[in-house]
């Protein structure tokens, strides 16, 4: 099974640049070309949340048409940035098991996989919290789905980064959920977002990654009040594969103009 992963997409309206100089559609179809031309296709992609950036009507249609590429089922989460009654208008949540209904929380499944998904947004904040409500339901969905591996989905990363003006708009607490994830070993992965680059770390038992965005990613800035800035880094996304007797593997994927791919040696490989 093959799990894209793809996050901070910050689609914009048709002519509108993102933070007055990032063309973000003009990447995400670039992404979505690129993706919808692997072979083997994914089985399902996944977006960890700011679809849009900022959450108006006509970002959505938007970033539908720019996806519509893609011939596999498209599953996301809300981010800071948008808008759940547009997102789940847009992005219809699967059939099935669903949480409260202020929030866009469900379960999909994709082959012998469990996709959970959370809703970490406050809406007018930046950050991201887990409250009671959402956590008991989690807790339940886990419980149910004890006999199958699990991937949880969530926009904001249960975990500090490091990078401060990025932890300053972070989980409000990620203690309340660590308990409830050590607690069903079938975990494989929490994919999120928000962090516009990949960083990975072990949590609750499992391993947590964050993902690039297709367009701009956050500058890697350790100092202490270092200001809010992005960088055009090369863009990517994630590929997370998964075999019963192997696990999850997670891989990243850069996009951009690069030569290649070049066989290593022709002819036979020498010895």
């Amino acid at each position: 099974m093959l799990i894209c992963q793809l996050s901070d997409l910050h689609v914009c309206p048709p002519g509108t640049l993102a933070y007055r100089r990032v063309d973000t559609a003009s990447f995400v179809r670039r992404c979505i070309e690129h993706i919808a031309a692997l072979l083997p296709q994914p089985d399902a992609v996944v977006i960890t949340g700011d679809v849009a950036d900022r959450g108006s009507a006509a970002e959505y249609c938007h970033a539908r048409e720019l996806l519509a590429p893609l011939r596999v089922p498209v599953y996301a989460i809300p981010g800071n940035h948008d808008d759940r009654a547009l997102l789940r208008e847009a992005f219809p949540p699967p059939g099935g098991a669903s949480g409260p209904a202020e929030f866009v929380q469900y379960t999909a499944s994709v082959g012998p996989l469990a996709l959970v998904a959370l809703d970490t947004i406050v809406p007018g904040d930046g950050g991201g919290m887990l409250c009671a409500k959402r956590l008991d339901w989690l807790a339940a969905e886990l419980d149910r789905l004890r006999a199958s591996p699990v991937v949880i989905l969530m926009h904001h990363p249960p975990f500090a980064t490091g990078i401060s003006y990025m932890d300053a708009v972070g989980l409000q607490s990620a203690y309340p959920l660590e308990p409830v994830i050590r607690g069903h070993p079938g975990v494989e992965r929490i994919l999120c977002g928000h962090v516009h680059r990949t960083i990975l770390r072990r949590f609750g038992g499992t391993v947590a990654v964050t993902c690039p965005s297709p367009a701009h990613q956050v500058a890697l800035d350790f100092a202490t009040g270092a200001q809010p800035c992005f960088v055009m880094e090369p863009p990517g996304y994630l590929m997370h594969r998964w075999t019963e007797t192997e696990g999850f593997t997670t891989y990243a994927a850069v996009l951009g103009d690069y030569d290649g791919p070049y066989r290593f040696y022709e002819g036979a490989a020498p010895h």
